[in-house]
């Protein structure tokens, strides 16, 4: 129990030393927690200052902070003076100062008259971040920060950090990266997607090419929108707001042409605005061209154009995005619906992103757009996906009708061949028979009985080869000597007559279910010889104790009779020879029957599928144009006369 005890105490001990080894320095460092000054007062620099030093004047300042920053330039103002009280900083090491957000080009930070730290930037891009260190003091000292801007706007945007300088630098840089990080994997994402556009049928390409497009150029305005690449790679400035800028006269009309091609180009006069957006864009992208050669010096019709009233294009683009696809998801069109999210998603977070900036002041930064476009993104990438997919499918389906055409035309041309050969054979050898049997019935009659059996057997073949001429006959000359209205339901109560006895000898069920008032255009007698033909194989390879079912429905105009049966069944291979000539399933059979039941069909303009599992049974499907009495009167009075 001691030794127990003791074991306990020395785990708890060992617990105790761990801990105070992991919270100690936390406790050691709490005294030297970050401290923010959110409070500072500014004085704005005259254009016609020249002075580097701040203004003495207590009067010339006013009070600002992070709740009214006061960032909006007056009239005839070039920059601002931010005045600040620092705290002592000896609790830390190595003392620093951070502003996440602020807006200016040309940054100085002073000490008293002391210099601390001085940046410029010669491009237009004016949102920006300041890290310095600012050393270790033992009492309460002010700080001025002059910021010079070439726009309308100056100042902090947050509360200036003040901690560890390491511990400053990595918040300076982990505050953009996922920016960063997201904007370069969609760019990324897009410039692969345009290297594998060769790949692509060129139905689709140019589809494809407009979301690759988007993708590149938002992954492009995400990540030149963060002030980091501005500031890392300063010398490449006016190269990166070049980019900027292309990419948004490039992001739009993309949109417009992928949004366009969804439609399939039913909405004319969107069209009509994809082209005059694309003209237009093309224009600002001149400008754009000139603006830089020219070291900015037309900033104000530049401005103008791509911003003002580009912005308003931008504006009527969208709202005419969101009713069609709106509009068009009412009817029910999946697509369309995609979009509508996507579009609705993106419109909701801009005008949210828009009401902070314009409620704040102009001081909030827009940051919930990346989320809209994500999400726009997303549902352009599904629509995409979801219409190659369609174009798959019917290309499938396309492949598969093809194949069944040309093997529609090669049974049909082999079947014209073993037409004209039966046609032309059967006349010849018809006679000959009759004659021969009618001398072996002579012969028969004047023999004695034990030779009596074989002329019986000889006749017996006779008949059995006159049948199978006459089925030649019926395949090479299928034409309706009547063609009539025929009532579907009728017609098969005959057959059943005829082929339930035959079904009791096989010992099999057979049953029929019929629509009443089923017409189509036929001939009696000849579907009869079909039917019987396709239920006696259902009976054969049922063999005893089977089921068969005969039901017939109306389906898309169509009379469709289905003959199943619960038999052995066929292999694909079976199934694909069905119809040809001497091709049976059967030992002694010929397939004669079922070519002749395929060509009655066809001649009705009908058609016949059969699909089977093996051990589980087969089932025909017949199908033929459905007919109204009307149509029925107007052929018969059209056959008498």
């Amino acid at each position: 129990m001691m030794k127990a005890v003791r074991r306990l105490s020395g785990l708890g001990s060992f617990v105790l030393i761990l801990f105070l080894f992991a919270v100690a320095p936390q406790l050691a460092h709490a005294e030297h927690r970050a401290v923010t000054i959110q409070q500072w007062q500014i004085s704005f620099i005259q254009k016609t200052d020249v002075s580097e030093s701040p203004p003495l004047n207590d009067a010339a300042w006013q009070d600002a902070g992070v709740r009214d920053p006061l960032t909006i330039l007056p009239d005839g103002a070039r920059g601002v003076w931010i005045r600040l009280a620092l705290p002592p900083t000896v609790d830390w090491a190595n003392p620093g100062l951070l502003a996440d957000r602020l807006y200016g080009h040309d940054l100085a930070v002073y000490r008293g008259s002391e210099l601390l730290l001085r940046l410029e930037r010669n491009f237009a891009f004016d949102l920006n971040k300041l890290i310095l260190p600012i050393g270790a003091v033992d009492h309460q000292t002010d700080l001025y920060i002059r910021i010079l801007t070439s726009g309308e706007r100056a100042g902090l945007l947050t509360g200036m950090r003040l901690d560890d300088f390491h511990a400053l630098s990595e918040r300076f840089v982990s505050r953009d990266i996922p920016d960063l990080l997201l904007g370069s994997g969609i760019a990324f994402l897009g410039l692969v997607m345009l290297i594998c556009t060769g790949y692509l049928h060129r139905r689709q390409r140019g589809t494809w090419i407009s979301l690759c497009l988007i993708a590149l150029t938002t992954g492009l305005l995400m990540v030149f929108y963060s002030p980091l690449p501005y500031i890392y790679f300063k010398d490449y400035g006016q190269l990166l707001l070049f980019l900027f800028d292309a990419s948004m006269f490039v992001l739009f009309p993309s949109l417009n042409y992928y949004v366009d091609q969804m439609f399939d180009g039913q909405f004319r006069f969107f069209t009509r605005f994809r082209y005059f957006q694309a003209g237009y864009s093309g224009l600002c992208m001149c400008a754009l061209v000139v603006y830089a050669v020219t070291d900015e010096r037309y900033y104000a019709p530049y401005h103008l154009v791509s911003n003002l009233i580009f912005g308003v294009i931008i504006l009527v683009q969208l709202v005419l995005i969101v009713v069609l696809s709106v509009s068009h998801a009412f009817k029910g069109n999946k697509d369309a619906t995609l979009l509508s999210i996507g579009m609705f998603l993106l419109a909701l977070l801009g005008t949210t992103d828009l009401a902070l900036y314009y409620l704040s002041g102009k001081t909030y930064v827009l940051f919930l757009w990346k989320f809209g476009v994500i999400a726009l993104m997303i549902t352009l990438i599904v629509i995409l996906a979801r219409r190659i997919s369609a174009d798959y499918a019917m290309l499938v389906n396309y492949s598969k009708e093809l194949e069944l055409y040309n093997h529609r035309l090669e049974r049909t041309e082999k079947l014209k061949i073993i037409s004209d050969l039966a046609a032309s054979v059967a006349h010849e050898v018809r006679n000959p028979l009759q004659v021969t049997r009618g001398f072996l019935q002579l012969l028969a009659g004047k023999s004695d009985e034990k030779n009596k059996p074989f002329f019986d057997l000889a006749t017996n073949e006779l008949d059995r080869a006159s049948a199978i001429i006459t089925d030649f006959l019926t395949f090479a000359k299928p034409e309706m000597e009547t063609v009539s209205l025929l009532n579907l339901s009728e017609e098969l109560r005959k057959i059943e007559t005829m082929m339930t006895p035959l079904a009791a000898m096989h010992d099999t069920e057979l049953l029929f279910i019929s629509e009443p008032e089923l017409y189509f255009q036929g001939n009696s007698s000849k579907l009869k010889q079909a039917f019987i033909n396709v239920i006696k194989n259902s009976l054969e390879a049922t063999g005893t104790n089977g089921r068969i079912e005969v039901t017939a429905i109306a389906e898309n105009n169509e009379v469709v009779i289905r003959v199943k049966d619960n038999g052995e069944g066929m292999e694909e291979e079976q199934i694909a020879k069905l119809g040809v000539p001497f091709f049976s399933t059967k030992a002694k059979g010929t397939g004669l029957g079922l070519m002749v039941t395929f060509r009655i069909i066809e001649v009705m303009k009908g058609t016949i599928e059969f699909r089977s599992v093996k051990k589980q049974g087969t089932e025909a499907i017949i199908r033929f144009p459905l007919a109204s009495t009307e149509e029925g009167s107007g052929a018969l009075s059209g056959a008498g006369a």
